[in-house]
């Protein structure tokens, strides 16, 4: 299995909890994981682009969106048949546009899980 790297927003509040959960299912280290927001990362595109859109890089492929979650998904034993199934253009269509709606209310959920995060002590 090649290796998968994987960028992701550290200043947001959903993506780390989602990475967080993707670290604790990849129990083979099969995927790097890179925190665009980190002045160090090597971005493969404009950061802010980057930062837009969930990417990462399988066999040398940069994908975005919902391809990217699903690169993820495969090599995540647990989440592979779904990552699978995306390799389906119907399938990714779909969860693209599930991605597309997403990306809408992000900035809904963003503000309030910093909220919440403020408010807890």
């Amino acid at each position: 299995m090649s290796r998968l790297t994987v960028w992701h927003d550290g200043d947001c509040p959903l993506c780390r909890r989602e990475i967080a959960l993707m670290r604790r299912l990849d129990r083979r280290g099969a995927i790097e994981f890179i925190d665009a927001t980190d002045g160090d990362a090597s971005c493969p595109i404009d950061r802010r682009d980057l930062l837009a859109r969930f990417h990462a890089r399988e066999d040398g492929q940069l994908l975005s969106g919902a391809a990217a979650f699903a690169a993820m998904w495969r090599a995540i034993p647990v989440l592979r048949p779904l990552g699978l199934a995306a390799r389906q253009p119907i399938v990714l269509s779909l969860l693209e546009r599930v991605y597309i709606g997403f990306l809408r209310v992000r900035p809904k959920l963003q503000r309030a899980l910093r909220r919440r995060e403020a408010v807890k002590p």
